[in-house]
C-alpha cells in the first residue's frame, strides 16, 4: 500500500512540477535590439568576395599545365 502511495505522490509530483514552475516565473519584458536589420561588414566583404573569385578565375584561366605529371 505505501509503494502505491508513493508512486501515486511521486507522478502527481512529476505532473505539476511545470505547471507550478511556469506559474511563479517573473515576467519579463523582452530587450530592445538597436539596428538588429543591419548586417555588418559594410562594402569590405563583398569585395574580398569578388577578389577571391577573380583571383580563382584568373588562375584557371592563366594556368596552362596541360602536360602530363607523368612521363
Amino acid at each position: 500500500m505505501f509503494k502505491q502511495i508513493s508512486l501515486a505522490m511521486a507522478a502527481g509530483a512529476l505532473v505539476a512540477a511545470p505547471v507550478v514552475a511556469q506559474a511563479a516565473a517573473p515576467s519579463r519584458a523582452p530587450a530592445q535590439a538597436e539596428d538588429s536589420e543591419k548586417l555588418g561588414g559594410g562594402l569590405l566583404v563583398p569585395l574580398l568576395v569578388a577578389a577571391a573569385v577573380a583571383a580563382l578565375i584568373a588562375f584557371v584561366i592563366i594556368d596552362d599545365d596541360d602536360a602530363p605529371a607523368s612521363p
